[in-house]
């Protein structure tokens, strides 16, 4: 059981990038891509709809939402397109994980978290 959960969770992880990289695809529809994009930055994002900390509950929308997304999104996209960008996501799994990465996501999401609260206070005091 342990074991098909992993594999189920490298799947989705894997299909969400394969998701991002079809959004950047010329052939694909521009409506695939703007889901792809939502879809692939909410399962991405260290920010959650739900914070992972609630017991249960947080953990409960990625396992519900993502794959839901994910399956929306795949039944928009050409089966050969979304193939070959899942082979290409699979190849990028392999290669090392960009911390860095991580750190500039999570400085863009707080700095917009900060924007948007300064610019609700400044408006909403005056």
């Amino acid at each position: 059981m342990a074991g098909q959960l992993k594999n189920w969770a490298r799947s989705i992880k894997r299909d969400a990038h394969a998701l991002y990289l079809a959004a950047r695809d010329p052939r694909v529809p521009w409506y695939a891509k703007a889901l792809a994009i939502c879809v692939a930055a909410y399962a991405l994002s260290p920010i959650d709809l739900i914070p992972d900390f609630i017991p249960v509950i947080g953990y409960l929308d990625d396992a519900i939402l993502v794959p839901l997304g994910i399956l929306a999104v795949v039944k928009l996209i050409p089966a050969d397109i979304m193939a070959e960008h899942r082979a290409a996501a699979a190849l990028a799994a392999q290669r090392p994980v960009s911390r860095a990465a991580a750190v500039v996501i999570g400085l863009i999401w707080a700095a917009s978290v900060a924007l948007t609260v300064w610019l609700g206070y400044r408006y909403l005091s005056a």
